[in-house]
């Protein structure tokens, strides 16, 4: 017996040694606390639409330090009940509450509580890593006795409640009422403060935005762990129980939405930005909803029976401004930014830089041409079926899709001119000098097609896309305003005119007839071979839109035409986000006191350089990607 105690007691000898050098060597390993007082997080973004309301978010989101006495009593209480009971009791670690965990653990047969206290938290959380080990362990246990013998309780809570994780990006009790609630935690109510002290537990797993069920049934049980530690009563709790909150503030309203955000969220990080700042948009609500509704209704009736699996939208107001983008059909499957990212084919939507060129270069739209069988070199284009018109205006040509017309109305004005012109008004793309490109057998994005298309909606002015507004900094400080272009005109008024008439045909009696709004409007149709591509572009004198109908994969669809999905879904679009605005002609039409506007106005050339000079000054760094492509044959079946 003697022998045993011996051996007992040089056990506890040598284990005392051990446990004091492994405390020793964890202690040695500390991380610095000396900036304990100091928050250090990434950047966020915060978007929001014209409207201010909220977008989205990116990156870890910081509401504003609060004392405890900044807060409601509730709080701090809810999250002492339902974290570490024992909290003003303990020194940093609590043997009892560690007990109580193993105890209840081994009962269950399952790790169902930790014995970690608020005061571990703090020292896991702000210095420690998340890995499970013995030293990181022994770390926190040290770093916790450290801190209460440095901070009063109430400091430390302070700190805890303005740190620890909440979910959905946030970080501190601050952030976590603005992202849930959209208030300041200064005013959440009992009810609010149960909610968010169960969120500690598991934020994704409780929380509000994902699951309003479970997040009830959470709040339900931190007010029974307030009642067990004594800070309300049986009948307050109940009557805590039946009060509601409103869930705000929701980072995406909407999956689509997150094609417009993600891009203007990469413009928005190439200003090396070092703090959180809000970025204002042009993004326009009520329009996203509108495209987004109308593409997935056109792809719901008809999508399967004509092979056409995706769809994207980008609507702009005439001086590039983005009101509404739709990259796809499900953000979630993919996020691939088909507005954007995309370059396709545009069969003859391409066609107005063809004819542009030609009105600049002297032709008319009335002059005539014969429709007929036509050979460029080797290539020999067709018209829909084969099917030729005879003699006809350069007018009819457009509002009927003739491939033959354009075909000779490129090699008449060069091809290298109308490439020329469509890098004017906002072609970005590299575009081969062939011959079958007066057809729209080069590759655009449709972000590029629909700025080209605003520089006529606003009677021939230079534009560039943009989506940012403005930026503020964490106070609301504005440090980025966008100015107003310097319009810089780089075609000619009366040559907008007659395209504007020129278009308004393809509307009126042409192959666009489907997307006639009840309002002066203009656009073309176009298709491209096999019908792997169909796109509709268009304009009013408030709005401009372009649509596009295809597979990711580039294989034909249904004979899915210009003038069926895409014009069907541009006429929803705009009949929808422009209902209730005044009807006006386009730009090149009377003005508002029925006086004619000037068509005599030469392009400012110069102007046109500074509008680009000042535009490129944000860069959109979401890179073209060609898709799967295919060799063009020269029919275009519009």
């Amino acid at each position: 017996m003697r022998v045993g105690l011996r051996l007992g007691l040089l056990g506890l000898v040598w284990g005392s040694i051990g446990a004091g050098l492994l405390i020793a060597w964890a202690a040695s390993t500390l991380p610095d606390t000396s900036q304990l007082a100091q928050a250090a997080h990434h950047p966020s973004i915060t978007l929001r639409a014209a409207d201010e309301s909220l977008i989205a978010t990116y990156g870890d989101l910081y509401g504003e330090e609060l004392k405890l006495t900044d807060l409601p009593k509730a709080l701090p209480e809810a999250v002492i009940a339902t974290e570490d009971r024992r909290f003003y009791h303990h020194f940093g670690i609590d043997p009892l509450g560690i007990a109580r965990a193993i105890f209840v653990d081994l009962r269950s047969g399952q790790m169902v509580q930790g014995g970690s206290t608020i005061t571990q938290q703090v020292a896991k959380n702000l210095f420690l890593t998340p890995d499970k080990t013995l030293l990181r362990k022994v770390q926190e246990a040290v770093l916790a006795v450290w801190l209460e013998r440095h901070f009063t309780k109430d400091q430390l809570l302070e700190i805890y409640l303005n740190r620890v994780y909440f979910g959905a990006g946030t970080w501190g009790v601050d952030a976590a009422s603005r992202r849930y609630f959209g208030k300041s935690a200064r005013r959440l109510s009992p009810y609010e403060c149960a909610l968010l002290a169960g969120l500690l537990k598991a934020p994704t797993r409780f929380s509000p935005a994902r699951d309003q069920a479970r997040a009830a049934t959470r709040t339900a049980q931190v007010l029974t762990n307030m009642v067990a530690a004594g800070y309300l009563s049986a009948d307050e709790a109940s009557t805590i129980q039946k009060q509601s909150f409103v869930l705000n503030a929701v980072p995406i309203t909407r999956p689509g939405m997150r094609y417009y955000a993600d891009w203007v969220q990469d413009q928005a990080a190439t200003f090396g930005l070092s703090g959180d700042i809000t970025v204002v948009t042009t993004l326009d609500p009520k329009m996203q909803l509108a495209a987004e509704g109308a593409l997935e209704a056109i792809l719901a009736k008809d999508g399967a029976k004509a092979a056409a699996s995706q769809a994207a939208l980008i609507a702009m107001s005439p001086d590039g401004a983005i009101r509404a983008m739709v990259g796809g059909r499900d953000y979630q499957a993919s996020q691939f930014n088909r507005a954007v990212q995309a370059v396709r084919q545009p069969g003859s939507s391409f066609k107005p830089f063809v004819y542009l060129t030609a009105l600049e270069k002297g032709l008319r739209p009335d002059d005539h041409f014969n429709d007929g069988p036509t050979r460029i070199g080797n290539w020999q284009p067709h018209d829909f079926e084969n099917r030729y018109l005879g003699d006809v205006t350069m007018a009819e040509a457009v509002a009927e899709s003739l491939n033959t017309i354009a075909a000779q109305v490129g090699q008449k004005v060069g091809i290298r001119n109308v490439i020329a012109t469509a890098h004017r008004m906002g072609i970005t793309s590299d575009l081969n000098e062939d011959a079958s490109l007066a057809l729209g057998t080069g590759e655009v994005s449709l972000i590029e097609l629909t700025t080209a298309y605003s520089t006529l909606a606003n009677g021939g002015y230079a534009v560039w896309p943009y989506g940012i507004a403005a930026i503020r900094d964490a106070k609301g400080k504005v440090f980025y305003q966008r100015q107003q272009n310097t319009k810089g005109r780089i075609i000619q008024a009366q040559v907008v005119a007659d395209m504007d008439r020129m278009l308004q045909g393809v509307i009126q009696h042409g192959t666009g007839k489907a997307a006639a709004i009840g309002r002066p409007a203009a656009g073309k149709t176009g298709t491209t071979s096999d019908y792997r591509d169909a796109w509709f572009m268009g304009y009013t004198a408030d709005l401009v839109a372009g649509v596009w109908f295809g597979n990711d994969d580039a294989s034909p669809m249904v004979k899915v035409t210009g003038g069926s999905l895409p014009a069907h879904a541009w006429h929803d679009f705009m009949s929808a986000a422009l209902k209730g605005q005044p009807i006006r002609p386009l730009t090149t039409g009377p003005g508002e006191d029925g006086v004619p506007i000037a068509v005599n106005e030469e392009p400012d050339t110069a102007g046109f350089m500074r509008v680009l000079e000042q535009a490129t000054k944000i860069t959109p760094t979401n890179t073209p990607v060609a898709l799967p492509s295919y060799v063009p044959q020269g029919h275009d079946p519009r």
